[in-house]
């Protein structure tokens, strides 16, 4: 193996090239990581519209930059920490867009989507006390609960319908907890971890 790889404890056949910052898929996750603070004067002026369509570009640079990072061999551990860090402030920018644009009607759902955030910040906050960095496991349940909380931002802006927003509060609870579980099980920071059994299984084998 070349010395400026290592590879992840989840996933020993998976190269990850350590030393490289300005690859195709970390330089994708600094456009959406920018763009997301870009979102907040759009929400702030009431631009609906708008807030939509650059949000929803910055949630398939989230695809669109993982798969790069496979078919180009660009994986790194610095990359998964900016998707991260991106998908972050793009869940952080869309809750405040949400409240400002939606605010009366996000007030009625407080039952779901509170849930949603104080799952996520215990997640976070049990990871970083454990790790000192930020988890990073991007599991099959996360991805799935991305592409559900884009199907109910899309129903909420086209006034379709509230229940694709309440699924996509609990499939995040859902996802939030197996990333607690993930945390709790796990000796060491890991990337990429596809599921909680997968996290058991290597523990199990170590």
């Amino acid at each position: 193996m070349k010395k400026d790889q290592q590879r992840t404890q989840t996933d020993p056949d998976t190269p990850y090239i350590s030393n490289r910052v300005m690859t195709v898929p970390n330089i994708i996750c600094m456009i959406r990581l920018v763009g997301s603070f870009i979102l907040l004067p759009i929400a702030w002026q009431g631009n609906s519209q708008l807030f939509l369509w650059l949000f929803l570009f910055l949630a398939i640079t989230d695809w669109i930059d993982g798969k790069l990072a496979i078919l180009l061999n660009q994986r790194s551990v610095l990359g998964a920490r900016l998707d991260s860090w991106a998908d972050a402030a793009l869940y952080a920018a869309l809750l405040f867009g949400l409240i400002t644009i939606y605010r009366e009607i996000l007030s009625e759902e407080l039952g779901w989507i509170l849930p949603a955030i104080g799952t996520y910040l215990i997640s976070t906050t049990v990871g970083f006390l454990k790790y000192r960095r930020w988890p990073s496991y991007h599991t099959r349940a996360a991805k799935t609960a991305w592409l559900v909380t884009l199907i109910a931002v899309i129903s909420l802006f086209s006034d379709w319908s509230i229940w694709p927003l309440r699924i996509a509060a609990v499939t995040v609870v859902m996802t939030n907890l197996e990333a607690l579980l993930i945390t709790l099980i796990s000796p060491t920071w890991q990337v990429d971890v596809t599921s909680i059994y997968h996290a058991w299984r290597d523990q199990r084998a170590a």
